[in-house]
């Protein structure tokens, strides 16, 4: 990626944990990790641990220097969280690593409070998709309310003392009537397929708002084969809860299943990664590198 990234080996990577403790444990680890990926306390300590400390110092100065700007008006304004977004493709793990840094930061004394937010709860409800001939494009740019999420990323960053989102059923394959209420936390974590996106016009747009910004990564063959096993892992347990959208494809064989799987994603997944997700590569600050085993295996810091 050219030398806009200083790139880390892994063990050049870990060497930069320092003395910063390992406070998960294995069961936390089993409850945070995503299907069929292969995450334990090796790889935090590797990979999760160093990055911590790495988004630690940034919060913390970024707030030392929010507290001069407002020393010098005089002023107090409402605390403004910390906004660190995560893009990746479909099945590559972005949910996971979020999962984990949310644990991990929230761990530090200067930021307790973290929260975790999915851009999944800012798509359309499926019957707006299926109205707009969208269902077959959703993940896709266009199947988001994305001044929504602008409006809610604006309210955060203003400090407002509760902003609501709302919230996606990955069972129901839809959006819910839910909300997830964000009081002024610390750090805020924003997770999701296009977040990097780059403006078209003169409006803002959902990177604005990040003060960071990660990008998970691995070769399409990889993320493709993982996207099948998560799909055949399904089988076990949301294709037989009779509430699920999947609920409709209990019956299949193990080669239906695949051939649904691939068709997919050459037509929609692996479509939606080419034209908008990889292309926002380049525009994160730190890129996570993941070889065939789901494990991180080199780690790209941009250098400015």
């Amino acid at each position: 990626m050219g030398d806009r990234y200083v790139t880390f080996e892994r063990e050049q990577w870990s060497a930069l944990r320092a003395a910063t403790p390992l406070d998960l444990s294995a069961d936390d680890v089993a409850r945070l990790r995503g299907i069929n990926e292969r995450l334990d306390l090796e790889e935090v300590a590797d990979v999760y641990l160093p990055l911590s400390r790495l988004l630690n110092l940034h919060v913390v100065a970024t707030h030392d220097l929010h507290t001069v700007t407002d020393t010098f008006l005089g002023h107090l304004p409402p605390q403004v969280p910390y906004v660190i977004g995560i893009a990746g493709s479909v099945a590559v793990g972005k949910s996971t690593t979020a999962r984990i840094l949310q644990e991990l930061l929230s761990r530090w004394p200067a930021h307790p409070r973290v929260e975790l937010v999915t851009t999944d709860g800012f798509l359309y409800p499926n019957r707006e998709l299926e109205a707009r001939g969208l269902m077959g494009r959703k993940g896709f740019p266009e199947s988001y309310d994305t001044r929504r999420l602008v409006e809610f990323l604006s309210a955060v960053k203003a400090g407002e003392a509760e902003v609501a989102a709302p919230v996606y059923s990955h069972v129901r394959y839809d959006v819910t009537d839910e909300q997830q209420v964000v009081r002024q936390p610390e750090i805020v974590i924003v997770e999701g397929l296009n977040v990097l996106q780059p403006a078209a016009s003169a409006e803002l747009v959902v990177s604005d708002f990040f003060d960071f910004t990660i990008y998970v990564d691995a070769d399409e063959d990889d993320i493709e084969r993982w996207f099948l096993e998560r799909l055949q892992a399904f089988r076990s347990t949301v294709f037989n809860d009779p509430s699920s959208f999947f609920h409709q494809y209990a019956g299949m064989t193990d080669a239906e299943v695949e051939a649904f799987a691939r068709e997919v994603w050459s037509s929609i997944n692996g479509v939606n990664l080419h034209e908008n997700i990889l292309p926002t590569r380049a525009r994160a600050q730190l890129v996570l590198n993941k070889g065939p085993d789901h494990r991180v295996r080199r780690v790209l810091l941009r250098r400015r």
